[in-house]
């Protein structure tokens, strides 16, 4: 897909469908009223006679014949006052939607001069071309490696996106977005591989291939005799029931001053998740597939990082494992010593995630990090509490908290804040090991995290549980991509700092 930024007039580009916005109420933008114009007031004469209403997300395609566009796709925005980057975003899915299945070979999107609410990192022309960028790459994606036949691509070849001005902060921004697109669908493809292709020694393998493609990414694979030798035996223990062996991967960006505190960011990759010796139900179990989310989503976040080449300084590690029942498995009851030190009692295999996670954690503070970030669908729990909208925070500084949360709101993936209180660390306590994995049904998420907390104390630590956001079930079955855009927000927002 040929995707490009303009700043001519509107008026002297040609394009087989021009794509301008309508709010609910008040004046056009400007995109807006010079494609009315050029029609004679046909956007005008619709919206009275209540065939385009503006209302967010509704799109009504016009047959433009004898005009510089053939067609005119009008997509509705809602109200000025109510326009946060989640709703525009919603606006441009709509509209990449109808394109994508359509006849037009080239769209012109005139949507940079639409409102949109916040602070000005969210509504300023740059977050919006940004915001437009990631959504046309997110939302061409398409994932047919394993069909025999391969469904016919979509008409739209090229895609031009106007601007209100030349320049370098637009142009960055763009790209940025676009960057973020092709973050999201690596992760997408890296989660929608079926997981007897993707084992730990094949996400070991993504990891280097993305570093021999970047030359700023470093990469380094620990095997078992490694792990072993530096105690991570939760991996380890985890990794026991496979024929697949697990691995530990590191990378690390150095854009940054020498001096700079890294940020770090850590990914559970349990490639295929059985539960163990403690089994899942079989129905829906193909979808522990996705149980690798938090690693898919630190690789795709790992190349935007090194497309962009932002100021800043970034390790990602990746604790990878299947989880398999086999005569080698881990058993419930069986004690295993962490890499801290520390020991635990495992009562649930399916539990495994948070095991993976500790060791990762513990390994971390040799970077002496600026913040650590982990990334885990952790907890069935979490989806009852907060459905598949929001991403789960748990964190040991409120500050860190407050910047994840805002640069969700600013890139449209949201997250929501979770309590973390000593209240929930008795529910870990164990009776014959220093703490038990699993700590009960109820707060089950939290208490996920408080495990978690345990070997994060000594750095400032975000726990982001993603098990309700990192894929769809049903028709739309599919990795999201999130929060790879969340991520880059949080990134992007101390790079040069």
């Amino acid at each position: 897909m040929n995707i490009t930024l303009s700043n001519k007039p509107l008026s002297t580009e040609k394009a087989d469908c021009l794509v301008v916005a309508l709010p609910e109420k008040g004046d056009l933008p400007e995109s807006t009223r010079l494609a009315d114009e050029a029609l004679g007031g046909l956007i005008k004469k619709l919206q009275k006679s209540g065939d385009l209403s503006g209302k967010n997300a509704t799109t009504l395609m016009i047959p433009t014949p004898g005009q510089a566009w053939d067609r005119l796709l009008v997509v509705g925005t809602g109200a000025d006052k109510n326009r946060t980057p989640a709703l525009f975003r919603k606006a441009l899915i709509a509209a990449v939607g109808q394109l994508k299945d359509g006849v037009s070979r080239h769209a012109l999107f005139a949507l940079h001069d639409s409102p949109v609410t916040g602070d000005d990192r969210a509504s300023s022309e740059a977050a919006k071309l940004s915001l437009i960028g990631r959504t046309l790459e997110d939302q061409l994606y398409s994932f047919n490696s394993y069909k025999s036949e391969k469904p016919a691509n979509s008409k739209l070849n090229k895609v031009t996106v106007t601007a209100s001005a030349a320049g370098k902060g637009l142009k960055d921004a763009f790209n940025l977005g676009l960057a973020t697109g092709r973050g999201m669908n690596f992760t997408k493809d890296l989660g929608n591989t079926p997981p007897n292709i993707c084992h730990p020694v094949w996400l070991a393998e993504q990891a280097k291939k993305l570093a021999k493609e970047h030359e700023v990414i470093k990469t380094e694979v620990l095997d078992e005799k490694q792990m072993e030798k530096l105690g991570m035996n939760t991996i380890l223990a985890v990794g026991k029931g496979s024929t697949e062996p697990p691995r530990f991967i590191i990378m690390e960006y150095r854009g940054g001053k020498s001096k700079d505190k890294p940020h770090v960011l850590v990914g559970k990759g349990i490639t295929f998740d059985t539960g163990g010796i403690s089994l899942k139900p079989g129905e829906g179990m193909d979808e522990m597939k996705y149980d690798m989310g938090g690693s898919a989503s630190v690789l795709g976040a790992m190349q935007v990082i090194a497309e962009v080449k932002p100021r800043i300084n970034v390790v990602a590690v990746i604790a990878a494992a299947e989880n398999m029942p086999d005569g080698g498995a881990s058993r419930p009851g069986d004690i295993v010593t962490t890499m801290s030190g520390l020991t635990v009692e495992i009562l649930n295999t399916d539990a495994e995630g948070r095991l993976v996670l500790c060791d990762a954690l513990t390994y971390v503070k040799r970077f002496d990090p600026a913040s650590v970030v982990d990334l885990a669908t952790l907890t069935g729990a979490c989806v009852i509490a907060l459905g598949h909208h929001a991403s789960a925070v748990f964190s040991n500084d409120e500050g860190l908290s407050e910047e994840l949360l805002a640069a969700g709101e600013r890139a449209g993936d949201r997250a929501w804040p979770m309590p973390l209180w000593d209240d929930y660390q008795n529910l870990l306590d164990s009776n014959f090991a220093d703490m038990q994995n699993i700590g009960g049904r109820a707060a089950g998420s939290i208490t996920a995290a408080c495990f978690l907390s345990r070997f994060a104390k000594d750095y400032r630590w975000a726990h982001l549980d993603i098990a309700g956001t990192a894929w769809n079930s049903g028709k739309a079955k599919g990795s999201t991509g999130r929060p790879v855009p969340l991520l880059v927000d949080y990134l992007m927002s101390h790079a040069g700092k």
